[in-house]
Order: C-alpha cells, then sequence, then structure tokens
C-alpha cells in the first residue's frame, strides 16, 4: 500500500479558523457501574440505571436549534448533516450535570479521561465522510455515543468500537433508549478496526493516535473509502486528516488543527 501525503487545507475549513478540542482534565475515574447483564453484542454490560436525561423538550429542541443556527449551519454545506444535527439529543450523551451546557458549542467531559466532542467539529468530521444511505462506516471511539447516532441518521450501517467498558456501556444503554439499537457496538482496541466486517466506506476516528494506524487505512474500501483521523502528540496541538485509499493508494490531505484526547489503547 502507497502513501501519498498532501498539504492542503479545504476551504471551507480555513475560513472557519482552527478548533481546538481541549482534551478533558486529568481526574479519577468514577467508580464502576454495576451491570445488568451484556447487550446483543455480547461484549458490552449495560449499567442498571443512567445518568442521563432523555425527554426532548421544546426548551432543548429550542436550544439545540439556536446551536445549529449559529455554529453548524455557518460551517457545514450538507443539508442532511445540518439535519442530523437537529434531531439528536445532545443533551442525553452528557451527563446529567452538565446539562446546562449540552448546546454550548465545546467539549464536555463524560468521565474515564473521555470527552463528548464540540458540535461544530462533530459536524464538519462527519461531513468530510461524504456519507451516502447505505455506506458502511466504522467510528473509533465510541465514547458518548453521540457521534454514533448522528451517522445513523445518515446510514443505516454504522459500527462503533469502545475500548472502555464503562462508557461502552453507557453508550450502549444510551442508544438503545433513543432507539438506536440497530447501531453495532463492540468493546475492542481500535486500533485494530473491526475486520470483520470491513471494508468500510468510511472510518471516523474521535481520539487521536500518534501515528496512522496502518490497520485502519487497509480496511477502507479500496474504491474511494474515507477516513477522518487526527493525529498527533499526546497533549499538544494535533492534525485533522482526510484519508482516501483507491486500490494500493492512500492519500492524505491535511484539514486543520485540532487537540484530542489521546487513542487508548489495550495494555499489552
Amino acid at each position: 500500500m502507497r502513501l501519498i501525503i498532501t498539504v492542503v487545507c479545504l476551504s471551507l475549513l480555513v475560513a472557519c479558523g482552527p478548533r481546538l478540542e481541549p482534551a478533558a482534565p486529568g481526574s479519577a475515574a468514577p467508580p464502576a457501574l454495576e451491570t445488568s447483564g451484556e447487550s446483543e453484542d455480547g461484549a458490552i454490560a449495560t449499567p442498571d440505571s443512567l445518568d442521563r436525561l432523555f425527554e426532548d423538550s421544546e426548551t432543548y429542541v429550542a436550544a439545540r436549534d439556536a446551536l445549529v443556527d449559529r455554529f453548524i449551519a455557518p460551517v457545514v454545506e450538507d443539508a442532511r448533516v445540518v439535519a442530523a444535527m437537529r434531531a439528536v439529543p445532545r443533551h442525553s450523551f452528557v451527563p446529567a450535570g452538565a446539562l446546562g451546557a449540552a448546546y454550548r458549542d465545546f467539549p464536555l467531559s463524560i468521565g474515564y479521561g473521555q470527552t463528548i466532542s464540540q458540535p461544530s467539529l462533530v459536524a464538519m468530521m462527519t461531513e468530510l465522510l461524504a456519507l451516502e444511505e447505505g455506506d458502511r462506516v466504522l467510528e473509533i471511539g465510541t465514547g458518548s455515543g453521540y457521534q454514533a447516532a448522528i451517522l445513523r441518521e445518515l446510514t443505516d450501517q454504522v459500527y462503533s468500537v469502545e475500548i472502555i467498558p464503562e462508557l461502552a456501556g453507557i453508550a450502549r444503554g444510551v442508544l438503545d433508549r433513543l432507539g438506536y439499537e440497530d447501531i453495532h457496538l463492540d468493546r475492542r482496541d481500535g486500533y485494530f478496526g473491526w475486520a470483520e466486517h470491513a471494508p468500510f466506506d468510511a472510518i471516523i476516528v474521535t481520539a487521536a493516535p500518534d501515528h496512522m494506524p496502518p490497520t485502519l487505512a487497509e480496511q477502507l474500501a479500496p474504491d474511494g473509502g474515507r477516513m477522518v483521523i487526527p493525529i498527533g502528540p499526546v497533549g499538544n496541538v494535533q492534525t485533522l486528516w482526510l484519508v482516501t485509499r483507491e486500490g494500493d493508494d492512500v492519500q492524505m490531505e491535511r484539514v486543520l488543527e485540532v487537540r484530542f484526547v489521546p487513542l487508548t489503547r489495550a495494555a499489552e
């Protein structure tokens, strides 16, 4: 497989200026959750109770519309992505204590050293995938489950992996409560993708490795598969790349600077 690097910024994103996504502050992990069995995926135990709010009141709808109108619509051209951002209740993916900030355009801590990304960045990364209905998409780093839900609004073939068992369980529970039971979720090391379901038309990585995992590039469809991935050092500014594959050629196009939490790996 041959790698071609193109240092070109997309004009839409350059016009918006750099988006820096701060890593979650270091903190002790919350206590382990009591669980009530495994999910249909066979590897994820869901919590008995969820610290989430599932009511979507007129107040939350109005706040979501205001967020989209102010921060999403000006930077995203794909009407389907804009509609998805209006449809998915972000407040249901954040801890109840963070509800007041659910519709502000910045990342929020979801515990375990992880964040839910800022909405405008979620929208821009999703648009870069250029998803069509029926595309098979893989998300590396389920986290809160919010990005997976956005993807499900665009295609019915959504696969997502999360290495932190507590987050995987919460995300599975939240997605099921919101009607996204058909999102395929598994607990595994995202560095290695999900080979059993490859090739993927698109892959989105929501945490930053310090290099491009070769396995992920190999799992892209060889006829135009796309991947959006932040790459860079831990605790520093990273680069968001748009990766495309044509046959054995893999081309990387620089998009903008970001700051994500590091990609968590399985202990060796």
